[in-house]
This record gives structure tokens, C-alpha cells and sequence, in this order.
């Protein structure tokens, strides 16, 4: 049996980033702890002033292979692996001379960042992949009854803390937390490399996804519950180092797939000088608008569809000012989001208790990230939908061609039509969404509601554009779009009936161009 707590006597410190570990070998050596290290870990550390007992030195073996081998060695695994409560492991460390090690510190050689690199080489990639470094964590974390692992640097101080307050030694409920930290590691390093080499299938073509798929997250936050109340829900991976909570109760599940969807509707706009403003509602925008002010985004996006907004997510593209949160204060709202807050704006908004507020960084998105949906059995994964049209490459189909106005408009519509759920459309000005349809199993369906909608709202459709994430199969589309004031359209194209669709268009003076790609979303 182990006991509760270990004394730490004599630690195995091997790094690939060095970052910190001197001053946590420091602490250790506080505790008179013997520092076994080797390569570049050892250097640093003597470099630091810290006395180093070398792994040649502990195992009587050199290292060999040019470095590949080092701790691979049963002095070094069996000085981890040893029960120490158990008479017969007892009696052999006596018997082979195994000194015990009862701290293992170790990062691994940097896989991740290697194969992110842009051009790296599949030898490259390979002489990256770490082997003593997992056999070590490994083996010390399935011996955490009588030994520590610590595999995140940012572990360092509090293992230094717990060290200082029990006189050097180390909790059980603590060693069990760092070995289940350490398996977890060794977990997502073996994913990176199973996945990276799965795209490396020898018949000199390199595939976006693999023959293999594993993920390892690590759970950020338990969440209430799921998608509804008899659900368990968690929220598992990054997502927290993007958005991040200033206020408010804790986040629902689809709180955190709204957030998702609206961060993902606002990175189209990058590098846009004016005001941007969102407003969803279960994951699908229901007004758009940009403007000089935010306030004056936000009264072109709320116009859209002012029922929709109750109950919401608000997302604007700078930072939030009174105004604004002012006229956002008037009605109940889930969550909002924004690159940043004043300090006046985050106290007022903080006044209602239960609506949730949050910062957004763009900069911490990894455009690249793949997509990943839940099926029975299974997963599937895509490439992340990265196409944005622009019209002016699109092809011109109609006689008339789009204005130069109509095409600011059809850009901006065609950026907030992919984001609606298929089959969507959307009728659009330059700068504001008039009517949204979406959701709907015909490729008609999403234009009558809008204009439905528009026309109950009292919203004006004359001169706008028309936007449809999916083509216009028969020519009812244009004609309905035309009956509603609409004076250009994008769409994909590629129907059977183009011709006819054209020939409507032209007969109503419409300006139209094939974009060749649509974006379902489902």
C-alpha cells in the first residue's frame, strides 16, 4: 500500500521546453532532492547554478544512437515502476541496485509545433516524435501511488507550494491529478502523431484528413446540463481560451454553440473599419448591420426582425460603448459578446444578473481547425467552409449587369447568407439585412418567408439584392424575388433549368451572377 503522502528524495527532470524548470529544480533542491537529468535539460540547469547527477552516471549506461536513447533503461524505468510498499520489488531494487525516483518531470519533444510549421518534412516530422519521454510519464503515472509526474510547467508552483507546506512531500489526491493530467498528455501527443502520419499515406499525395481521427480535450467546464434539462453536458478543448465570460450565470450548451456560430459569423468580417453588429437566435443570424456607430449597426440589424432578438446573442466587431449597451440594456438577451468592454459599459451591463457577457479574440481562432459533427457510430469530419464568394469573380448570367452598389451589397449578403441554415436566403442593402429565410426543406420555401416576414414588419424590399446559399432550380425563384423588389441576385448555379432561370431574371430586368458554390449548413 502507498502512503498518503511521498516524500520526494531524488527527481528525473527532462524537458524539451525549458521554460521554468530551472527555478522549479531550485525549489526541489530546497527539499535536498537529488536532480537526475541529461542532454540539454542538464546543461540548462547547470547552467543555472543547480547541482545535476547525469543519467550516465545513475544507469552505468551512456546515451547512445545520437540521443534516441537515454532513460530507456531498467534502472531508470524500474526506479519509477517499483512498489515501494511491495516486498518483492523491494527485494529486487536491492538485488539490480535501482535507487528509487519518485518525481518525474517531463515534456515531450514539440510534435505539434513541428508539424504546423509551414513545409516541414515528413522526416522532419518523424524525428520529432518523442519516445523516451511518454515510456517515462507512463510508466510514473501508473506508479502514482508512490510517485509524482508533472507534465505542465504550469504546474510547477504549486507542486513547489506543496512541497514548501508538507515538508516535502506530495498528496496522494495530488499525484493522482498529475497522473491523470500526464495520461491525458500522452494521449493527445499519440493523437497528433497517429493523425499527422494518417495524412501521410506513402502514395505521394498528402490528404487533409487522414486514415485515422482521434481527438484528446480536456474538459474546460461542466455546463448545467445539455441541450435540454434530462441532458448531461460539458464543454471540452479551447473554446474558453476565444471566448471568454465577464459576467453572468454560467454557460448553457447552447449558449456556447450560439456563441460559436456568431464568433464564426463575425470573422467574416475581419478587417471591416465599420461597426458590425449580429444578432442570433439558435445559431442563425437573424439581422445583420454595419454602420459607423454601433448604435447605428444595431438599429439596422434589430429592424431586420425585431421579435427574433428577445432572448438572443448580440455580437459587434469593437469595442462596446454606452450607446450602444444602452439601447442593447432595453431588451432580455442571453449573451453578448464583443472584442471589449470600458469599464462604465461592463458595470452597467453587469446590472442584469442573468444575462451573460463576453469577450471575443479573433487572434485565438485557428481558421484551419477542422470540422467535426457526431453521427450514430461515429464522427464526421470536413475542412472548415473557408470560401467566401466574391461576385465580382462570379459569372455574369443575365444581361444586365450588377451596379457597383448592387455588388457591395451582394458581398455583404453572401458573407451573412452562409451562416444561415440551408436552404437560406437573404435580402439585403449594402449595409443592413432586410429578411432572412432559412431552415427550409424546399429551395423556395426561405423566399416566401422572408418575404412574408418583410411584408408583415413593414420592411421595404424595393431595391434590394437577394442572396441564396443554394440554386435556383426552377424560375419561380427571380419571379419572386423581382415581385418583392429585389434588382439583383447571387446564387450558385448549376441547375438543370438555368436557362429558364436566366431567361426569368432577364424578363424582370434582374442582374444575376453564378457564383459556382454554395454553402450548405445544416
Amino acid at each position: 500500500m502507498s502512503s498518503d503522502r511521498v516524500v520526494i528524495r531524488r527527481a528525473l527532470i527532462g524537458v524539451a521546453d525549458k521554460a521554468g524548470v530551472a527555478e522549479f529544480a531550485k525549489a526541489l533542491e530546497r527539499h535536498g532532492v537529488e536532480i537526475v537529468s541529461t542532454g540539454g535539460t542538464m546543461a540548462a540547469l547547470e547552467a543555472a547554478g543547480v547541482k545535476v547527477r547525469s543519467v550516465e552516471s545513475f544507469t552505468g549506461s551512456p546515451e547512445m544512437l545520437d540521443g534516441r536513447v537515454k532513460t530507456l533503461h531498467p534502472k531508470i524505468h524500474g526506479a519509477i515502476l517499483a512498489r515501494r510498499g511491495d516486498q518483492s520489488h523491494q527485494r529486487q531494487m536491492l538485488q539490480h541496485r535501482l535507487e528509487p525516483i519518485d518525481l518525474v518531470v517531463v515534456n515531450f519533444y514539440p510534435f505539434e509545433k513541428t508539424v504546423a510549421k509551414p513545409g516541414v518534412s515528413l522526416d522532419e516530422a518523424i524525428e520529432n516524435i518523442d519516445i523516451g519521454g511518454p515510456a517515462l510519464v507512463r510508466a510514473a503515472a501508473k506508479n502514482h501511488g508512490d510517485v509524482a509526474v508533472v507534465v505542465d510547467a504550469a504546474d510547477y508552483a504549486a507542486i513547489a507550494a506543496e512541497l514548501d507546506s508538507h515538508q516535502g512531500a506530495i498528496a496522494a489526491d495530488t499525484r493522482w491529478r498529475l497522473a491523470r493530467k500526464a495520461f491525458a498528455r500522452v494521449t493527445a501527443y499519440d493523437a497528433a502523431i497517429s493523425n499527422y502520419l494518417g495524412t501521410h499515406a506513402g502514395d505521394g499525395a498528402d490528404a487533409a484528413l487522414g486514415e485515422t481521427f482521434s481527438l484528446a480535450l480536456e474538459r474546460e467546464q461542466a455546463l448545467r446540463y445539455g441541450e435540454n434539462p434530462h441532458q448531461t453536458g460539458a464543454l471540452y478543448g479551447r473554446f474558453l481560451d476565444i471566448a471568454h465570460q465577464l459576467h453572468g450565470k454560467e454557460l448553457s450548451f447552447n449558449n456556447v454553440v450560439d456563441i460559436s456560430s456568431a464568433m464564426n459569423l463575425m470573422l467574416e468580417f475581419e478587417g471591416e473599419r465599420r461597426a458590425v453588429v449580429a444578432i442570433l437566435k439558435h445559431n442563425t443570424p437573424c439581422g445583420v448591420g454595419v454602420a459607423d456607430t454601433l448604435k447605428g449597426a444595431w438599429d439596422k440589424a434589430f429592424a431586420t426582425d425585431p421579435d427574433s432578438p428577445f432572448g438572443g446573442i448580440i455580437i459587434a466587431n469593437r469595442p462596446w460603448d454606452m450607446e450602444f449597451a444602452r439601447a442593447v440594456d432595453e431588451l432580455f438577451t442571453e449573451v453578448l459578446i464583443g472584442p471589449a468592454y470600458p469599464d462604465e459599459v461592463i458595470s452597467f451591463l453587469r446590472k442584469k444578473k442573468n444575462r451573460r457577457v463576453m469577450t471575443f479574440n479573433p487572434g485565438a481562432v485557428d481558421r484551419k481547425e477542422l470540422d467535426v459533427k457526431k453521427v450514430l457510430g461515429g464522427l464526421l469530419v470536413q475542412t472548415p467552409d473557408l470560401a467566401i464568394e466574391d461576385p465580382r469573380e462570379a459569372k455574369i448570367v443575365t444581361r444586365r449587369r450588377p451596379t457597383d452598389a448592387e455588388m457591395r451589397a451582394l458581398t455583404f449578403g453572401i458573407k451573412v447568407c452562409k451562416h444561415i441554415k440551408s436552404n437560406a436566403i437573404a435580402f439585403v442593402a449594402e449595409d443592413r439585412t432586410l429578411a432572412v429565410g432559412g431552415g427550409a426543406t424546399s429551395r423556395i420555401d426561405p423566399v416566401y418567408a422572408a418575404r412574408e416576414k418583410a411584408a408583415r414588419l413593414k420592411v421595404a424590399l424595393e431595391g434590394s439584392v437577394l442572396v441564396s446559399e443554394a440554386l435556383f432550380p426552377f424560375p419561380d425563384g427571380p419571379t419572386l424575388a423581382a415581385e418583392a423588389g429585389a434588382t439583383a441576385i447571387a446564387q450558385p448555379g448549376g441547375a438543370v433549368r438555368d436557362d429558364e432561370v436566366i431567361a426569368a431574371a432577364d424578363k424582370f430586368g434582374l442582374a444575376m451572377v453564378f457564383t459556382g458554390v454554395r454553402h450548405f449548413r445544416h
